[in-house]
């Protein structure tokens, strides 16, 4: 079973479980068809997926058998010698470089102790890699639980009930513009945000002053703003002279001076926003609207946050994804109320954009 288990972890404790708990479904569903399960994941290159271990075995109460290793003869025997019911955790697929290079002889190897291969790592399903693409050309390969619903909820955006609005935020422009692209085509509005929004500010001819952008990123929103019509950008923002700044002013978007530096939206861009999500039938979210690891800059993407929260489940059907989305959605403990939150980042932007997903290939149609 391949999952995505790349949880933030510090002094060797996984400090959000979310993505652990998610996979829990999968787990208990197989572990119920009297199977030995093997669970592979990736982290961050150079930490070890031994605390995960430790925290899957509290969440399941149940020991689970780590492997310091993803392949060799500690694999061999820890598969060998494992019951019926029994979770063998292998360590992390990206110590072997060979896994990002989607390498055959790899996945074979990895192939070799199973019988049958699940794919529940939605979230690494639009990479090229060994374990979620060239490994199914040597095991019968199925979907696991948490992927069925990624792609089920994420489908019912790209078929949406009108009016979508699309709230899109964060900071680089080349990473969502297939998603940009896709979802124009259907939205009833786009809303821009973030430092995201600083490029299309400049590309009409506002001053930024020191806000994040760059000259190619101004030229592919100009194109944008000239393609859709639908666009909408913020109307006020939040200016300081530094991130870390308490001291910060609410101005039009065109009254920015040299020295300032855009790190919000301003109410009345809240206020205009909050007139499209609240007539939305359905609602995606991606990407934070200012720099909200300030506080005094927080004050735009969770006015959204709730915003979203509020009109999803049953009024409209809401999704959200992206790291920082969720983690914003929870500053306002509302997350709960939004219908589906993405545990894909890169893989939903992927997934909507229309691009390739390799680790899908196969698997749905």
């Amino acid at each position: 079973m391949r999952v995505d288990l790349n949880a933030p972890i510090k002094n060797r404790k996984v400090k959000d479980d979310y993505k652990i708990i998610m996979i829990l479904p999968t787990i208990r569903f197989l572990l119920r068809h009297d199977c030995r399960l093997i669970v592979a994941t990736h982290l961050d290159k150079g930490l070890t997926a031994k605390p995960l271990a430790k925290r899957l075995s509290e969440l399941l109460d149940k020991k689970i058998i780590f492997v310091g290793d993803c392949l060799g003869n500690k694999v061999v025997k820890a598969v060998e010698q494992a019951k019926t019911g029994d979770i063998v955790l292998l360590e992390n697929l990206r110590f072997d470089k060979r896994e990002e290079k989607n390498d055959k002889k790899f996945a074979k190897s990895l192939a070799r102790q199973a019988d049958i291969y699940v794919n529940d790592a939605f979230a690494v399903s639009h990479r090229n890699h060994a374990s979620v693409s060239a490994i199914k050309r040597y095991l019968p390969s199925y979907v696991g639980l948490l992927l069925e619903k990624e792609v089920l909820n994420l489908e019912r955006v790209l078929k949406p009930k009108q009016p979508l609005i699309s709230i899109i935020g964060g900071a680089k422009i080349e990473t969502k513009i297939a998603l940009i692209n896709n979802l124009a085509k259907k939205s009833e509005r786009i809303l821009i945000g973030g430092a995201l929004a600083n490029n299309f500010i400049a590309a009409h001819g506002f001053k930024i002053g020191k806000s994040l952008a760059d000259k190619e990123s101004i030229s592919l929103a100009a194109v944008l703003a000239k393609k859709y019509k639908n666009i909408l950008l913020p109307v006020d923002v939040l200016v300081a002279k530094k991130t870390s700044s308490a001291n910060f002013q609410v101005k039009p978007v065109n009254q920015v001076k040299a020295g300032e530096i855009i790190l919000d939206i301003g109410p009345r861009t809240v206020k205009l926003f909050a007139n499209f999500i609240k007539e939305a039938n359905t609602i995606i979210w991606n990407g934070p609207l200012g720099f909200f690891e300030n506080a005094h800059f927080k004050h735009g993407t969770l006015a959204v946050a709730r915003l979203v929260a509020t009109r999803s489940t049953g009024q409209a059907y809401g999704v959200a994804g992206g790291g920082e989305t969720i983690e914003a959605l929870r500053l306002t403990k509302m997350e709960n109320y939004v219908d589906w939150l993405s545990t894909g980042g890169g893989a939903m932007l992927s997934f909507l954009g229309g691009e390739a997903m390799p680790g899908l290939r196969g698997l749905v149609k």
